[in-house]
């Protein structure tokens, strides 16, 4: 029997990760540690950035826009994958559907684009390290950032009106955790050929496009590094690189996994399990990688803590008595 066409569609049903009612608990365990430690850590990144004055540079200007954006990433999916999980319910609205994809695919795309600008401040850093204050201007760092913005605006939005005109089956299981648009795109009973088309399209030239020049970018960083006749000056722009191409890898890498893993295995299961990866582990591990190494702002984090405070005040409380002493 064929499915019926559905006009009007009032829900959706998110099958989650797993079906066995003895792993709900654990699941809904992990995600809610992971999810809080990725807002808890995001958020003393964009803090620490804030509040100290020394880190009001182009690079943790861009590195606290991607630590708010990698909390609302992760604030788009999670919060709805908890709240299924607790209830028991695999319901979500139409409209809380099209919603969370539009914001999915647009905080999705931020990251693909300020990884690509944090490439292009490490190549003007190291090749033109006379020239960078000049260079990279707050103003040119507000455009680009603004400009970003917009880009993934327009795109997402193009690409919720088009799933908007499809009408969809009588099978509106979708096998993710979170309205995803491919596999919204697979449950609709219309032509889907022009929502493929722009999303090829946005892929190649966008996503191929911010690779192409990532991989630009630190071509002629490496280049610039050998040519350098210091050791020491090898091994500080090199440390200087190291967090951001650890996050580009592990952003990219996850992405194309979770995408030939669905090719070969053809599981939506498997993919959906997969996509963790980069919706969730990512971003919970990008405030770790940026701080593990980076002095500034382990120095930062301190000072907002009051940690350096209070070891001055206990070493001028042992200084006093010593002086009266003698």
């Amino acid at each position: 029997m064929e499915p019926k066409n559905i006009t009007r569609v009032s829900e959706f049903l998110l099958l989650g990760l797993s079906e066995e009612p003895e792993l709900q608990p654990l699941i809904f365990g992990l995600f809610l540690s992971m999810y809080l430690v990725t807002v808890l850590g995001n958020l003393l990144l964009i803090l620490a950035v804030s509040s100290d004055p020394h880190l009001h540079m182009p690079m943790y200007f861009f590195l606290s826009h991607l630590s708010f954006v990698d909390i609302c990433f992760t604030s788009t999916t999670i919060p709805k994958m908890l709240l299924n999980t607790q209830t028991q319910s695999k319901v979500i609205t139409y409209e809380g559907c099209i919603t969370q994809m539009y914001f999915f695919t647009l905080f999705a795309g931020l990251d693909d684009f300020l990884l690509t600008v944090m490439a292009y401040d490490r190549f003007v850093a190291i090749c033109h390290p006379l020239h960078y204050t000049v260079i990279m201007h707050p103003r040119l760092c507000g455009l680009l950032v603004l400009v970003s913005w917009i880009m993934c605006i327009l795109i997402s939005l193009l690409h919720s009106l088009l799933v908007l005109r499809l009408s969809f089956c009588t099978d509106l299981e979708i096998p993710h955790f979170f309205c995803e648009l491919n596999q919204m795109i697979q449950l609709a009973c219309s032509d889907t050929f022009v929502n493929n088309l722009v999303i090829y399209f946005a892929a190649v030239l966008l996503g191929g496009g911010s690779l192409t020049g990532i991989l630009y970018s630190y071509s002629r960083i490496v280049s610039c590094i050998y040519a350098m006749s210091s050791a020491q000056g090898k091994y500080k722009a090199y440390s200087t690189c190291v967090s951001h191409l650890s996050v580009v890898s592990l952003f990219y890498c996850t992405i194309i996994g979770v995408y030939l893993s669905s090719a070969v295995t053809h599981s939506s299961q498997s993919s959906a399990t997969a996509s963790v990866m980069y919706t969730v582990v990512t971003p919970m591990l990008n405030p770790f990688i940026y701080s593990l190494r980076n002095k500034d702002i382990n120095g930062a984090l301190k000072k907002f803590f009051g940690i350096t405070d209070n070891k001055r005040t206990i070493f001028l409380r042992l200084k006093v008595p010593l002086i009266s002493w003698l």
